[in-house]
């Protein structure tokens, strides 16, 4: 089986994401319709593994779910089933797994943990969360815009918050397909040098722009989908109390709404604290679209599985 680690959005192209909609569309379809087509089940006698150091309900259920409906079985490992790095070694964790199962999809605290996992590993390896990306949150997010908004070239992003894992993966997914992006964030919150740099060669070559600044209503003026995250990832809980104090111009609220456009998205990850990062008038209110990204995390895992596992055939 070819090995297809996506450890990152740069580990895809445009031509792979949009196979991932394209697949995970005709399947969403097919799963309203209660139609199960044979060649769509790529996993049919492949075991995954699920190395989870973070608790999860989206990423845990859908991925579970998306194995099972593509034929596959899922074996969850919780943090006090291997405890990677501390009980034995990653590179020990991912020579024994290859003996067993046909592909690993792990959620870690730290990305090197992911890097060595696929280093050591002769199957695919998917990042299912890491403090430098979260790549499957972001397909599913493109993915109900292209829904919501029939394409996706042109439009604005606007992410305002922590520069965190979501908003890497969000910053070179956007101009991978045509579209832009500004973020804001306080200062000495904002994302990552290198993701920056790679998201601004990328908007280079789609002819896109990638603003990163620290303004929230330049951010927000005239967007078409404003996204937050929590203020305080997992992980970073001991800086809450710094940070509260930090991030509230940053709030999506009915007033910052104001600066988008009439018909522009909300988005959030989900869970969100309520009052703090978002209000929940805005959360739960008529443009909010936080639901449809959830359930969409289903299919959008289900067509990247598919791409990965049909190409490895």
């Amino acid at each position: 089986m070819l090995k297809r680690d996506v450890l990152s959005i740069e580990d895809l192209t445009d031509s792979d994401v949009l196979a991932i909609f394209e697949r995970a569309a005709r399947m969403k379809a097919d799963r309203a319709s209660q139609s199960r087509k044979a060649n769509e089940m790529p996993l049919a006698g492949r075991t995954i593994a699920m190395i989870f150091e973070k608790p999860s309900l989206r990423t845990r259920v859908t991925f579970e779910v998306a194995i099972a409906e593509l034929g596959g079985r899922a074996v969850y490992l919780s943090p006090q089933d291997i405890q990677m790095g501390k009980r034995e070694p990653v590179a020990d964790v991912a020579k024994n797994l290859e003996r067993w199962v046909h592909g690993i999809i792990a959620r870690t605290f730290s990305h090197q943990t992911l890097v060595e996992l696929a280093e050591n590993a002769s199957l695919p390896v998917i990042n299912a969360l890491s403090d430098r990306e979260h790549p499957c949150q972001a397909l599913a997010d493109l993915f109900t815009v292209r829904e919501r908004k029939g394409n996706l070239r042109g439009l604005r992003f606007a992410y305002l918050g922590d520069g965190c894992n979501t908003c890497h993966s969000l910053l070179l997914l956007c101009p991978k397909m045509g579209a832009n992006i500004a973020v804001a964030t306080p200062r000495g919150y904002e994302p990552a040098a290198d993701i920056v740099s790679a998201a601004r060669r990328l908007a280079t070559e789609a002819g896109t722009v990638v603003d990163v600044g620290n303004d929230p209503k330049r951010a927000v003026s005239g967007a078409d989908v404003v996204y937050t995250d929590v203020w305080a990832s997992m992980g970073l809980e001991q800086e809450r109390e710094k940070r509260l104090k930090v991030f509230p111009p940053y709030q999506v609220n009915a007033e910052l709404l104001r600066h988008a456009k009439p018909d522009a998205l909300v988005m959030h990850c989900l869970p969100a604290h309520c009052g703090e990062e978002i209000t929940a008038d805005v959360l739960y209110g008529a443009q909010s679209v936080v639901l449809d990204e959830a359930e969409n995390r289903l299919h959008a895992q289900k067509g990247l599985l598919s791409v990965i596992y049909k190409q490895g055939e």
